[in-house]
């Protein structure tokens, strides 16, 4: 069994609470291991595992309540690498906006961080911090039900996910005294309080409660898809004048750092960027959730549908995409003629810790989770730290600051791109199971370069191959990889 079935068959698991698996199993936690394959820690999974008898594996297997089928335990667990975890690990700690942070793993501001329990359960659990969820001064009034999400066929696991979530349901009389507890409660934790005004008086008003509640830094939420006022979320985000403004006014009424979120449903995020530049912004927060459309009959409200916002995995590259735009500004990124550079929070489909890397790479400082916590609750934490750290120490890497923004200087506009070499597919034939699925996308959606006889053996053209590499990618078991680089042929 290859690495990628084995993330799959733990992609099935329902990541029960007080999972029957490990509880019938008295030397270790199945369950544990195989939400670590499933969050991209397969290579420490074992260590959850290594006492347990074949007998025990075998009833956890058997005490799985899956819908379908129980969990291949046993399966995984067999093909799971030696490795060790490593005990001497670096530290995550990490400045954002001049605030010392743990870790850069935070709740972003949503349905994840709405009351006191639920974020200090979080922060307990070992979150780096919290973007609290947006205060407003107008009556916030949900719809039900509110959320829809596209599932990975045949399993619990969704893809996407829709919300149509506004802003803090509390008073802001209660959700400020929350924030003063948890930075009473929480004093080595990120605290961050996102506002949303309607005026500038409204803006600044906010911005003030804030700064007396005691937190570390507010967020302006210039983003939201889904207001039911105008002239609010990303009405603004998409105005580069009022976010210049109201970025202007609340820095000039408070003294802590001032972060606005941008919206992604617009084409070129650095121009109200730039004005948030200009406006004196400490940091920037992206992505929002995207402007989008589903069927789903369920998820009407009173037989009626509308637009909102999307999250969840689907939509990291977009975000990445966002992210690099503003990181690679001159003006935002390098700064070099005011001295001043301006601090990237990355949101948008972080789920593992690579995904968080990827972003950290492109210039991120702290990184902002919604959906999976809302999936899979706060224990994925354990995972994004523990992958994280367990990268850092496997390439040497002793401080999180050395990785920030270290994969920019590998993108190039699309016209420098090298046209004049290409890669082939290799094939591993051993690996190979036989099913032709190279064949048939290659046939239909390429350039009809691989050949499939009676032993079921996928056979390539090098003369009508141009390695575009989508055999690769439908690939079921990882067995066609690259060979090298070569000059094109004249």
């Amino acid at each position: 069994m290859h690495t990628i079935p084995i993330q799959e068959e733990a992609s099935h698991c329902l990541f029960c609470a007080d999972a029957p698996c490990s509880a019938v199993c008295k030397h270790g936690d199945p369950a544990r291991a195989v939400r670590a394959v499933r969050f991209g820690n397969e290579t420490i999974a074992r260590q959850w595992v290594k006492d347990c008898s074949e007998a025990e594996l075998e009833a956890a297997e058997k005490a799985c309540i899956h819908f379908d089928r129980p969990i291949r335990i046993r399966e995984i667990v067999r093909n799971l690498p030696e490795s060790p975890a490593r005990e001497d690990l670096p530290s995550l700690a990490i400045d954002f906006c001049g605030i010392s942070c743990e870790n850069p793993f935070f709740l972003a501001s949503s349905a994840v961080s709405t009351n006191y329990e639920m974020v200090a359960n979080a922060l307990n659990a070992g979150w780096g911090g919290v973007f609290y969820k947006t205060i407003c001064l107008h009556e916030i009034r949900e719809v039900s039900p509110r959320f829809d999400a596209m599932h990975l066929r045949g399993t619990s696991d969704f893809y996407s996910f829709r919300n149509m979530e506004q802003l803090s349901e509390n008073t802001p009389e209660e959700d400020f005294d929350i924030l003063r507890r948890l930075k009473r409660d929480f004093p080595g934790k990120g605290v961050i309080a996102s506002i949303m005004g309607q005026t500038e008086a409204e803006w600044i008003q906010l911005a003030k409660r804030a700064e007396a509640a005691g937190v570390d830094a507010v967020e302006l939420n210039f983003s939201c898809p889904q207001m039911r006022l105008a002239g609010m979320g990303s009405d603004v985000g998409q105005n580069p004048e009022l976010v210049l403004f109201f970025t202007a006014c609340v820095k000039r009424a408070v003294k802590i750092p001032v972060i606005p979120k941008m919206t992604p449903n617009i084409s070129h995020i650095s121009q109200p960027s730039m004005a948030s530049f200009f406006a004196g912004a400490d940091a920037i927060s992206a992505i929002n959730t995207i402007k989008s459309v589903t069927m789903d009959p369920l998820s009407e409200v009173s037989g009626c549908k509308c637009i909102s916002g999307l999250s969840g995995r689907a939509v990291k590259p977009i975000a990445l995409r966002f992210i690099l735009e503003l990181a690679d500004h001159l003006i935002l990124h390098h700064s070099s003629h005011s001295g001043r550079v301006v601090e990237l929070s990355g949101v948008g489909g972080i789920e593992t810790w690579h995904d968080a890397l990827e972003f950290i790479q492109l210039g991120c400082r702290n990184v902002q989770v919604c959906t999976a916590v809302m999936q899979y609750g706060n224990r994925i934490i354990d995972d994004l730290k523990l992958g994280l750290q367990h990268y850092m120490a496997a390439h040497g890497v002793s401080r999180l600051d050395e990785l920030v923004g270290e994969q920019l200087s590998t993108f190039v506009p699309v016209a420098d791109l090298d046209r004049d070499t290409m890669v082939f597919p290799k094939i591993d034939r051993d690996a190979c199971i036989g099913c032709g699925r190279c064949y048939t996308s290659c046939s239909s959606g390429g350039h009809q370069a691989i050949s499939f006889g009676k032993d079921r053996k996928p056979r390539m053209d090098g003369s009508k191959c141009v390695g575009c590499l989508l055999c690769r990618l439908v690939c079921p078991t990882g067995a066609i990889t690259l060979a090298n680089r070569v000059q094109k042929k004249k």
